[in-house]
Protein backbone atom coordinates (compact mmCIF):
# COMPACT_ATOMS: atom_id res chain seq x y z
CA UNK A 1 0.00 0.00 0.00
CA UNK A 2 2.49 2.45 0.59
CA UNK A 3 4.45 2.43 -2.75
CA UNK A 4 0.92 2.80 -4.05
CA UNK A 5 0.57 6.09 -1.78
CA UNK A 6 4.17 7.37 -2.42
CA UNK A 7 3.39 7.30 -6.02
CA UNK A 8 0.66 9.90 -5.45
CA UNK A 9 2.97 11.84 -2.92
CA UNK A 10 5.32 12.75 -5.40
CA UNK A 11 4.05 15.73 -7.19
CA UNK A 12 3.58 17.99 -3.80
CA UNK A 13 7.05 18.90 -4.99
CA UNK A 14 6.47 19.04 -8.54
CA UNK A 15 6.20 22.72 -9.21
CA UNK A 16 9.36 23.25 -7.76
CA UNK A 17 11.21 20.90 -10.31
CA UNK A 18 8.93 22.19 -13.18
CA UNK A 19 10.21 25.50 -13.10
CA UNK A 20 13.41 24.59 -13.94
CA UNK A 21 12.48 23.72 -17.41
CA UNK A 22 12.43 26.42 -19.86
CA UNK A 23 12.93 27.28 -23.19
CA UNK A 24 12.71 31.06 -22.50
CA UNK A 25 15.21 33.22 -23.94
CA UNK A 26 13.36 35.73 -24.57
CA UNK A 27 12.80 36.53 -20.89
CA UNK A 28 15.22 39.49 -22.23
CA UNK A 29 13.03 40.84 -24.38
CA UNK A 30 10.33 41.06 -22.05
CA UNK A 31 11.90 41.20 -18.46
CA UNK A 32 11.29 38.35 -15.44
CA UNK A 33 9.24 35.53 -16.27
CA UNK A 34 7.98 36.90 -19.57
CA UNK A 35 6.57 33.98 -21.92
CA UNK A 36 5.95 35.22 -25.53
CA UNK A 37 2.61 33.83 -26.80
CA UNK A 38 4.02 32.16 -29.32
CA UNK A 39 5.78 30.28 -27.21
CA UNK A 40 2.82 29.20 -25.07
CA UNK A 41 0.65 26.35 -25.43
CA UNK A 42 -3.23 26.11 -24.47
CA UNK A 43 -4.21 22.78 -22.61
CA UNK A 44 -7.98 21.68 -21.95
CA UNK A 45 -7.46 19.31 -18.54
CA UNK A 46 -10.02 16.89 -18.97
CA UNK A 47 -10.85 14.90 -15.44
CA UNK A 48 -10.57 17.24 -12.01
CA UNK A 49 -11.27 14.20 -9.82
CA UNK A 50 -8.73 13.08 -7.02
CA UNK A 51 -5.98 11.69 -9.73
CA UNK A 52 -6.81 15.04 -12.25
CA UNK A 53 -6.04 17.48 -9.57
CA UNK A 54 -2.80 15.80 -8.23
CA UNK A 55 -1.17 15.93 -11.37
CA UNK A 56 -2.30 18.93 -12.89
CA UNK A 57 0.30 20.87 -10.62
CA UNK A 58 3.28 20.50 -13.27
CA UNK A 59 1.35 21.60 -15.40
CA UNK A 60 0.68 24.64 -14.25
CA UNK A 61 4.18 25.15 -12.71
CA UNK A 62 5.22 24.91 -16.35
CA UNK A 63 5.97 28.56 -17.93
CA UNK A 64 5.24 27.70 -21.23
CA UNK A 65 1.73 26.29 -20.66
CA UNK A 66 -1.37 27.59 -19.61
CA UNK A 67 -4.55 25.54 -18.24
CA UNK A 68 -7.39 27.23 -19.54
CA UNK A 69 -10.28 25.06 -19.70
CA UNK A 70 -11.27 22.16 -17.73
CA UNK A 71 -14.15 19.47 -18.05
CA UNK A 72 -15.89 16.95 -15.55
CA UNK A 73 -19.23 16.06 -15.10
CA UNK A 74 -18.77 16.53 -11.14
CA UNK A 75 -20.12 19.82 -10.45
CA UNK A 76 -19.16 19.71 -6.90
CA UNK A 77 -15.96 18.08 -4.09
CA UNK A 78 -18.90 16.00 -2.95
CA UNK A 79 -18.75 12.18 -2.31
CA UNK A 80 -15.28 11.65 -3.33
CA UNK A 81 -12.18 8.93 -1.72
CA UNK A 82 -8.89 9.46 -1.55
CA UNK A 83 -5.39 7.59 -0.02
CA UNK A 84 -5.52 9.98 2.73
CA UNK A 85 -8.35 12.20 4.82
CA UNK A 86 -6.22 15.56 4.29
CA UNK A 87 -2.96 15.08 1.87
CA UNK A 88 -4.29 16.07 -1.57
CA UNK A 89 -6.05 19.44 0.43
CA UNK A 90 -2.79 20.14 1.92
CA UNK A 91 -0.74 19.02 -1.48
CA UNK A 92 -3.29 22.29 -2.62
CA UNK A 93 -2.71 24.71 -0.05
CA UNK A 94 0.92 24.77 -0.05
CA UNK A 95 0.79 24.70 -4.08
CA UNK A 96 -1.73 27.84 -4.27
CA UNK A 97 -0.12 29.65 -1.65
CA UNK A 98 -3.41 29.62 0.05
CA UNK A 99 -3.28 28.28 3.66
CA UNK A 100 -7.16 28.27 3.79
CA UNK A 101 -7.94 27.11 0.80
CA UNK A 102 -11.11 24.40 1.05
CA UNK A 103 -12.70 22.20 -1.24
CA UNK A 104 -16.70 23.43 -0.89
CA UNK A 105 -18.88 20.59 -1.21
CA UNK A 106 -19.15 18.50 1.66
CA UNK A 107 -15.66 19.56 2.31
CA UNK A 108 -13.62 16.23 2.90
CA UNK A 109 -11.88 14.71 -0.57
CA UNK A 110 -11.33 17.84 -3.31
CA UNK A 111 -12.88 17.18 -6.64
CA UNK A 112 -14.84 18.18 -9.87
CA UNK A 113 -15.07 21.40 -11.57
CA UNK A 114 -15.45 23.99 -9.18
CA UNK A 115 -12.85 22.61 -7.07
CA UNK A 116 -10.52 22.48 -10.85
CA UNK A 117 -11.69 26.17 -11.80
CA UNK A 118 -10.57 27.17 -8.58
CA UNK A 119 -6.83 25.54 -7.88
CA UNK A 120 -6.17 26.80 -11.25
CA UNK A 121 -7.35 30.18 -10.63
CA UNK A 122 -5.61 30.86 -7.31
CA UNK A 123 -2.45 29.04 -8.47
CA UNK A 124 -1.70 31.89 -11.33
CA UNK A 125 -3.23 34.26 -9.21
CA UNK A 126 -0.74 34.05 -6.08
CA UNK A 127 2.41 32.13 -7.81
CA UNK A 128 2.50 34.12 -11.32
CA UNK A 129 0.03 37.39 -11.28
CA UNK A 130 2.38 38.37 -14.37
CA UNK A 131 0.69 36.13 -16.20
CA UNK A 132 -2.86 38.99 -16.01
CA UNK A 133 -4.39 35.17 -16.14
CA UNK A 134 -7.96 35.68 -16.55
CA UNK A 135 -10.65 32.71 -16.21
CA UNK A 136 -10.48 29.07 -16.04
CA UNK A 137 -13.60 27.81 -18.19
CA UNK A 138 -15.20 25.03 -16.64
CA UNK A 139 -17.49 22.55 -18.59
CA UNK A 140 -19.32 19.61 -17.31
CA UNK A 141 -19.04 17.89 -21.16
CA UNK A 142 -16.21 17.84 -23.16
CA UNK A 143 -18.02 17.69 -26.26
CA UNK A 144 -19.21 21.27 -25.27
CA UNK A 145 -15.68 22.49 -24.56
CA UNK A 146 -14.66 21.85 -27.96
CA UNK A 147 -17.68 23.61 -29.54
CA UNK A 148 -17.02 27.05 -27.26
CA UNK A 149 -13.10 26.93 -26.67
CA UNK A 150 -11.42 27.59 -30.39
CA UNK A 151 -8.12 28.54 -28.46
CA UNK A 152 -6.86 24.88 -27.26
CA UNK A 153 -4.23 23.09 -28.40
CA UNK A 154 -3.74 20.20 -26.77
CA UNK A 155 -5.22 17.84 -23.81
CA UNK A 156 -4.58 15.96 -20.92
CA UNK A 157 -7.22 13.27 -20.09
CA UNK A 158 -7.27 12.18 -16.60
CA UNK A 159 -10.84 10.44 -17.02
CA UNK A 160 -12.03 6.97 -15.75
CA UNK A 161 -10.72 4.11 -17.84
CA UNK A 162 -13.80 3.94 -20.31
CA UNK A 163 -13.76 7.50 -21.57
CA UNK A 164 -10.20 7.66 -23.00
CA UNK A 165 -10.38 5.83 -25.86
CA UNK A 166 -13.32 7.76 -26.92
CA UNK A 167 -12.30 10.75 -25.71
CA UNK A 168 -9.01 10.92 -27.39
CA UNK A 169 -10.79 10.25 -30.24
CA UNK A 170 -12.59 13.60 -30.46
CA UNK A 171 -9.45 15.28 -29.33
CA UNK A 172 -7.65 13.90 -32.26
CA UNK A 173 -10.66 14.60 -34.60
CA UNK A 174 -10.63 18.16 -33.54
CA UNK A 175 -6.75 18.45 -34.21
CA UNK A 176 -5.93 18.61 -30.57
CA UNK A 177 -2.47 17.30 -29.68
CA UNK A 178 -3.57 14.43 -26.82
CA UNK A 179 -1.40 13.26 -23.59
CA UNK A 180 -3.49 10.65 -21.47
CA UNK A 181 -3.39 8.57 -18.65
CA UNK A 182 -3.01 4.46 -18.98
CA UNK A 183 -4.80 2.65 -20.40
CA UNK A 184 -5.41 3.90 -23.71
CA UNK A 185 -8.53 1.76 -24.24
CA UNK A 186 -10.11 -0.39 -22.29
CA UNK A 187 -11.31 -2.34 -25.64
CA UNK A 188 -9.37 -3.56 -27.61
CA UNK A 189 -11.26 -2.94 -30.95
CA UNK A 190 -11.43 0.49 -29.44
CA UNK A 191 -7.64 1.15 -28.67
CA UNK A 192 -6.70 -0.54 -32.32
CA UNK A 193 -9.04 2.41 -33.89
CA UNK A 194 -7.43 4.79 -32.18
CA UNK A 195 -4.55 3.64 -32.74
CA UNK A 196 -4.84 3.57 -36.62
CA UNK A 197 -6.29 7.32 -36.76
CA UNK A 198 -3.23 8.28 -34.23
CA UNK A 199 -0.81 7.04 -37.28
CA UNK A 200 -3.02 8.98 -40.22
CA UNK A 201 -2.90 11.91 -38.39
CA UNK A 202 -0.46 14.88 -37.47
CA UNK A 203 -1.16 15.44 -33.91
CA UNK A 204 1.38 14.67 -31.21
CA UNK A 205 -0.23 12.02 -28.99
CA UNK A 206 1.33 10.31 -25.93
CA UNK A 207 0.37 7.69 -23.77
CA UNK A 208 2.14 9.09 -19.92
CA UNK A 209 2.89 5.67 -18.40
CA UNK A 210 5.77 5.35 -20.93
CA UNK A 211 7.76 7.87 -18.74
CA UNK A 212 7.81 5.94 -15.86
CA UNK A 213 9.23 2.91 -17.47
CA UNK A 214 12.59 1.58 -16.68
CA UNK A 215 15.84 0.40 -19.11
CA UNK A 216 15.95 -3.18 -20.64
CA UNK A 217 19.58 -2.30 -21.71
CA UNK A 218 21.43 -4.55 -19.05
CA UNK A 219 18.89 -7.02 -19.22
CA UNK A 220 19.25 -7.26 -22.83
CA UNK A 221 22.82 -7.32 -22.56
CA UNK A 222 22.76 -10.93 -20.40
CA UNK A 223 19.89 -12.28 -22.86
CA UNK A 224 21.54 -11.59 -25.98
CA UNK A 225 25.11 -12.89 -24.37
CA UNK A 226 23.50 -16.41 -23.51
CA UNK A 227 24.04 -15.48 -20.16
CA UNK A 228 20.60 -17.69 -19.28
CA UNK A 229 20.29 -19.34 -22.44
CA UNK A 230 17.17 -19.10 -24.61
CA UNK A 231 14.45 -16.96 -23.02
CA UNK A 232 11.28 -18.70 -22.27
CA UNK A 233 9.45 -17.17 -19.67
CA UNK A 234 8.89 -13.19 -18.26
CA UNK A 235 7.19 -12.93 -14.91
CA UNK A 236 5.68 -9.80 -13.80
CA UNK A 237 3.59 -9.05 -10.49
CA UNK A 238 2.04 -6.60 -8.89
CA UNK A 239 0.27 -6.16 -4.81
CA UNK A 240 -2.71 -4.36 -6.94
CA UNK A 241 -5.20 -4.18 -6.45
CA UNK A 242 -5.23 -1.88 -3.40
CA UNK A 243 -8.81 -0.39 -4.18
CA UNK A 244 -11.90 -3.00 -3.32
CA UNK A 245 -13.20 -4.98 -5.85
CA UNK A 246 -17.03 -6.76 -5.65
CA UNK A 247 -18.56 -9.98 -6.51
CA UNK A 248 -22.00 -8.72 -6.64
CA UNK A 249 -23.76 -5.75 -8.32
CA UNK A 250 -24.12 -2.44 -6.57
CA UNK A 251 -28.20 -2.50 -4.86
CA UNK A 252 -27.71 0.29 -2.37
CA UNK A 253 -29.70 2.68 -3.93
CA UNK A 254 -27.48 5.69 -3.69
CA UNK A 255 -28.60 8.92 -4.33
CA UNK A 256 -26.34 11.15 -7.06
CA UNK A 257 -24.53 13.55 -5.76
CA UNK A 258 -25.81 17.13 -6.03
CA UNK A 259 -24.35 18.86 -9.56
CA UNK A 260 -23.15 15.05 -10.72
CA UNK A 261 -23.89 14.53 -14.24
CA UNK A 262 -24.39 10.61 -14.14
CA UNK A 263 -25.28 10.51 -17.63
CA UNK A 264 -22.12 12.64 -18.70
CA UNK A 265 -19.57 10.06 -16.20
CA UNK A 266 -21.46 6.83 -18.14
CA UNK A 267 -20.12 8.25 -21.51
CA UNK A 268 -20.78 5.12 -24.01
CA UNK A 269 -21.46 2.55 -21.25
CA UNK A 270 -25.18 1.39 -20.92
CA UNK A 271 -27.07 3.38 -18.17
CA UNK A 272 -27.64 1.84 -14.99
CA UNK A 273 -28.63 3.15 -11.61
CA UNK A 274 -25.72 5.54 -10.14
CA UNK A 275 -23.91 3.97 -7.37
CA UNK A 276 -20.74 5.27 -5.51
CA UNK A 277 -18.98 1.92 -5.86
CA UNK A 278 -18.69 2.36 -9.28
CA UNK A 279 -16.97 5.69 -9.55
CA UNK A 280 -13.70 7.65 -7.84
CA UNK A 281 -11.09 4.64 -7.17
CA UNK A 282 -13.19 2.03 -7.64
CA UNK A 283 -14.13 2.44 -11.35
CA UNK A 284 -11.01 0.10 -12.58
CA UNK A 285 -12.14 -2.84 -11.20
CA UNK A 286 -15.08 -3.30 -13.04
CA UNK A 287 -15.01 -4.77 -16.44
CA UNK A 288 -17.30 -1.64 -17.81
CA UNK A 289 -15.55 1.06 -16.50
CA UNK A 290 -11.92 0.30 -15.69
CA UNK A 291 -8.90 -2.14 -16.99
CA UNK A 292 -8.01 -3.77 -13.96
CA UNK A 293 -4.46 -4.04 -12.10
CA UNK A 294 -3.03 -4.87 -15.19
CA UNK A 295 -4.12 -1.63 -17.07
CA UNK A 296 -3.42 0.30 -13.65
CA UNK A 297 -0.06 -0.86 -13.16
CA UNK A 298 1.77 -3.46 -16.61
CA UNK A 299 2.08 -0.40 -18.67
CA UNK A 300 4.68 0.93 -15.86
CA UNK A 301 6.18 -2.51 -15.90
CA UNK A 302 5.82 -3.89 -19.30
CA UNK A 303 6.12 -1.85 -22.34
CA UNK A 304 9.86 -1.37 -22.52
CA UNK A 305 9.77 -5.47 -22.28
CA UNK A 306 7.85 -5.39 -25.05
CA UNK A 307 9.74 -3.08 -26.88
CA UNK A 308 13.10 -4.56 -26.30
CA UNK A 309 12.07 -8.59 -26.97
CA UNK A 310 9.51 -7.62 -29.66
CA UNK A 311 6.20 -9.41 -27.75
CA UNK A 312 3.82 -8.09 -31.01
CA UNK A 313 0.76 -10.44 -30.73
CA UNK A 314 -0.14 -13.31 -28.41
CA UNK A 315 -1.82 -16.46 -29.75
CA UNK A 316 -2.99 -18.17 -26.59
CA UNK A 317 -3.54 -16.14 -23.27
CA UNK A 318 -4.89 -18.52 -20.24
CA UNK A 319 -6.36 -16.79 -17.07
CA UNK A 320 -6.28 -18.28 -13.59
CA UNK A 321 -8.89 -16.48 -11.21
CA UNK A 322 -9.64 -16.39 -7.70
CA UNK A 323 -13.73 -17.22 -7.34
CA UNK A 324 -16.17 -15.64 -4.47
CA UNK A 325 -18.80 -17.96 -2.82
CA UNK A 326 -22.21 -16.94 -1.34
CA UNK A 327 -24.95 -18.94 0.19
CA UNK A 328 -28.62 -19.59 -2.23
CA UNK A 329 -31.10 -20.10 1.09
CA UNK A 330 -28.84 -23.11 2.90
CA UNK A 331 -27.09 -23.99 -0.47
CA UNK A 332 -23.33 -22.53 -1.41
CA UNK A 333 -22.38 -21.52 -5.02
CA UNK A 334 -20.14 -19.86 -6.18
CA UNK A 335 -20.95 -16.76 -8.23
CA UNK A 336 -19.61 -16.31 -11.33
CA UNK A 337 -19.79 -12.63 -12.83
CA UNK A 338 -18.91 -11.10 -16.29
CA UNK A 339 -18.62 -7.52 -14.93
CA UNK A 340 -15.80 -7.26 -12.38
CA UNK A 341 -12.81 -8.43 -12.42
CA UNK A 342 -11.47 -11.16 -9.65
CA UNK A 343 -9.48 -10.48 -6.38
CA UNK A 344 -6.74 -11.70 -7.78
CA UNK A 345 -4.85 -13.87 -10.77
CA UNK A 346 -2.42 -14.75 -13.22
CA UNK A 347 -2.95 -14.59 -16.85
CA UNK A 348 -0.72 -16.49 -19.18
CA UNK A 349 0.43 -15.08 -22.98
CA UNK A 350 2.03 -17.28 -25.47
CA UNK A 351 4.41 -14.95 -27.97
CA UNK A 352 5.21 -17.08 -31.23
CA UNK A 353 9.48 -16.58 -32.20
CA UNK A 354 10.28 -13.35 -33.71
CA UNK A 355 13.93 -13.44 -35.54
CA UNK A 356 16.36 -14.64 -33.31
CA UNK A 357 14.39 -14.54 -30.45
CA UNK A 358 12.38 -18.03 -29.84
CA UNK A 359 8.99 -18.42 -28.57
CA UNK A 360 8.30 -16.65 -25.33
CA UNK A 361 5.22 -17.02 -22.65
CA UNK A 362 4.37 -13.63 -20.36
CA UNK A 363 2.89 -14.63 -17.33
CA UNK A 364 1.33 -11.01 -14.82
CA UNK A 365 0.17 -11.22 -11.30
CA UNK A 366 -2.00 -9.26 -9.27
CA UNK A 367 -3.88 -9.58 -5.63
CA UNK A 368 -0.78 -10.62 -3.74
CA UNK A 369 0.05 -14.28 -5.81
CA UNK A 370 3.68 -14.18 -7.31
CA UNK A 371 5.65 -17.21 -9.14
CA UNK A 372 7.09 -19.67 -7.32
CA UNK A 373 10.07 -18.35 -5.04
CA UNK A 374 13.47 -19.24 -7.04
CA UNK A 375 15.76 -22.30 -5.44
CA UNK A 376 18.65 -19.60 -5.22
CA UNK A 377 16.63 -17.35 -3.35
CA UNK A 378 15.37 -20.13 -0.96
CA UNK A 379 18.77 -21.48 -0.62
CA UNK A 380 19.27 -17.67 0.98
CA UNK A 381 15.93 -17.60 3.13
CA UNK A 382 14.90 -14.73 0.50
CA UNK A 383 11.62 -14.51 -0.78
CA UNK A 384 10.24 -12.64 -4.00
CA UNK A 385 9.26 -8.82 -3.41
CA UNK A 386 5.31 -7.51 -3.44
CA UNK A 387 6.61 -6.66 -6.87
CA UNK A 388 9.02 -7.41 -9.52
CA UNK A 389 9.86 -9.33 -12.57
CA UNK A 390 11.73 -12.08 -13.39
CA UNK A 391 13.22 -13.85 -16.68
CA UNK A 392 13.86 -17.41 -17.02
CA UNK A 393 15.71 -19.39 -19.68
CA UNK A 394 16.91 -22.85 -19.99
CA UNK A 395 19.68 -21.85 -18.10
CA UNK A 396 19.48 -19.41 -15.81
CA UNK A 397 17.47 -16.63 -13.99
CA UNK A 398 17.47 -12.44 -14.44
CA UNK A 399 15.65 -11.40 -11.04
CA UNK A 400 14.41 -7.26 -11.29
CA UNK A 401 12.39 -5.00 -9.92
CA UNK A 402 8.66 -4.09 -11.01
CA UNK A 403 10.56 -1.31 -13.47
CA UNK A 404 13.59 -4.04 -14.10
CA UNK A 405 15.41 -2.04 -12.06
CA UNK A 406 18.12 -3.67 -10.16
CA UNK A 407 18.55 -6.87 -12.29
CA UNK A 408 20.79 -9.87 -11.23
CA UNK A 409 21.56 -12.94 -12.10
CA UNK A 410 20.19 -15.96 -10.38
CA UNK A 411 21.57 -18.45 -12.43
CA UNK A 412 23.52 -19.80 -15.19
CA UNK A 413 27.00 -19.03 -16.68
CA UNK A 414 27.60 -16.45 -14.09
CA UNK A 415 26.48 -14.84 -10.85
CA UNK A 416 26.57 -11.37 -10.64
CA UNK A 417 24.56 -7.92 -9.79
CA UNK A 418 24.48 -5.16 -12.70
CA UNK A 419 25.53 -1.43 -11.42
CA UNK A 420 22.30 -0.04 -13.01
CA UNK A 421 22.57 3.85 -14.35
CA UNK A 422 20.88 6.27 -11.64
CA UNK A 423 16.83 6.08 -12.21
CA UNK A 424 15.58 9.94 -12.44
CA UNK A 425 12.69 10.57 -9.67
CA UNK A 426 9.56 10.66 -10.38
CA UNK A 427 9.11 14.34 -10.19
CA UNK A 428 11.75 14.80 -12.69
CA UNK A 429 10.62 12.36 -14.98
CA UNK A 430 6.83 14.04 -14.93
CA UNK A 431 7.90 17.26 -15.28
CA UNK A 432 10.41 16.79 -18.12
CA UNK A 433 7.46 14.54 -19.74
CA UNK A 434 5.59 17.80 -20.04
CA UNK A 435 8.47 19.68 -21.67
CA UNK A 436 9.18 17.17 -24.17
CA UNK A 437 5.51 16.91 -25.43
CA UNK A 438 5.78 20.67 -25.44
CA UNK A 439 8.77 20.47 -27.63
CA UNK A 440 7.22 17.76 -29.89
CA UNK A 441 4.05 19.90 -30.68
CA UNK A 442 6.38 22.94 -31.87
CA UNK A 443 8.68 20.93 -33.64
CA UNK A 444 5.95 18.59 -35.29
CA UNK A 445 7.47 15.37 -34.70
CA UNK A 446 6.59 12.17 -32.64
CA UNK A 447 8.48 10.89 -29.61
CA UNK A 448 8.46 7.69 -28.09
CA UNK A 449 5.77 6.90 -26.29
CA UNK A 450 2.95 8.17 -28.69
CA UNK A 451 -0.12 6.22 -29.20
CA UNK A 452 1.63 4.88 -32.27
CA UNK A 453 4.28 2.51 -30.37
CA UNK A 454 1.59 1.32 -27.97
CA UNK A 455 -0.60 -1.29 -29.69
CA UNK A 456 0.88 -4.19 -28.30
CA UNK A 457 0.83 -3.40 -24.65
CA UNK A 458 -2.79 -2.35 -25.60
CA UNK A 459 -3.58 -5.41 -27.06
CA UNK A 460 -2.05 -7.58 -24.53
CA UNK A 461 -3.93 -5.41 -21.56
CA UNK A 462 -7.38 -5.89 -23.17
CA UNK A 463 -6.70 -9.62 -23.62
CA UNK A 464 -6.15 -10.07 -20.28
CA UNK A 465 -9.53 -9.04 -19.44
CA UNK A 466 -11.40 -10.38 -21.97
CA UNK A 467 -9.57 -13.81 -20.42
CA UNK A 468 -10.92 -13.46 -17.08
CA UNK A 469 -14.17 -12.30 -17.91
CA UNK A 470 -14.79 -14.91 -20.41
CA UNK A 471 -13.25 -17.76 -17.72
CA UNK A 472 -11.70 -19.45 -20.38
CA UNK A 473 -8.32 -19.89 -22.22
CA UNK A 474 -8.54 -17.91 -25.55
CA UNK A 475 -6.65 -18.85 -28.84
CA UNK A 476 -5.90 -15.12 -30.69
CA UNK A 477 -5.87 -14.32 -34.30
CA UNK A 478 -4.37 -11.19 -34.56
CA UNK A 479 -5.02 -11.21 -38.50
CA UNK A 480 -8.93 -11.06 -37.75
CA UNK A 481 -8.76 -9.66 -34.41
CA UNK A 482 -10.69 -12.43 -33.15
CA UNK A 483 -10.89 -15.19 -30.88
CA UNK A 484 -11.10 -18.49 -32.83
CA UNK A 485 -11.83 -21.26 -29.67
CA UNK A 486 -14.50 -19.11 -27.94
CA UNK A 487 -17.00 -17.29 -30.31
CA UNK A 488 -18.92 -15.57 -27.01
CA UNK A 489 -15.55 -13.91 -25.78
CA UNK A 490 -15.30 -12.00 -29.23
CA UNK A 491 -18.30 -9.75 -27.88
CA UNK A 492 -15.89 -8.61 -24.98
CA UNK A 493 -13.53 -7.09 -27.71
CA UNK A 494 -15.60 -3.84 -28.20
CA UNK A 495 -18.70 -1.99 -26.50
CA UNK A 496 -22.10 -1.35 -27.84
CA UNK A 497 -21.99 2.33 -27.37
CA UNK A 498 -25.08 4.79 -26.58
CA UNK A 499 -25.65 7.13 -29.31
CA UNK A 500 -23.35 10.04 -29.50
CA UNK A 501 -20.47 8.46 -27.83
CA UNK A 502 -19.42 5.91 -30.67
CA UNK A 503 -15.54 6.74 -32.21
CA UNK A 504 -17.14 7.81 -35.56
CA UNK A 505 -19.42 10.67 -34.24
CA UNK A 506 -18.35 11.75 -30.96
Amino acid sequence: MSTHINRRRFLETAATAAVTFTILPRHVLGGKNYVAPSDTLNFAYIGTGTEGIREIFPFLSTPNVRVVAIADPQKDAIGYRDWSPNGTKNQIRMMTKKADWEPGGDNTIPGGRECGKSIIETFYANNHPEYKYKECKAYADVRQLFDKEKNIDAVKIMTPDHLHGVLCMASMKRGKHVMVHKPLSNRLLEGKKVIEYARNSNVITHLTPWDANGSMDQVMTWIDGGVIGNLKEIHNWTNRPVWPQYDTLPTDNSPIPFGFDWDLWLGPEADRPYSPNYTNMVFRGWYDFGGGSMADMGHYSLWVVFKALQLEKPTLIVPNYTHVTAFNGVVPFQIKNDFSFPTACSVRFSYPAKGSRPAVDLIWYDGGIRPAIPDELLAQNKELEPEGMLFVGDKGKILAGFHVDNPQILSGTRMETATPPPRQDEVTRYTAAIQTFFNAIKSGQQYTGSFREAEDITEAINLYSVALRSRSALRYDPATRTITNNSDANKYLSREYRPGWDLDTI
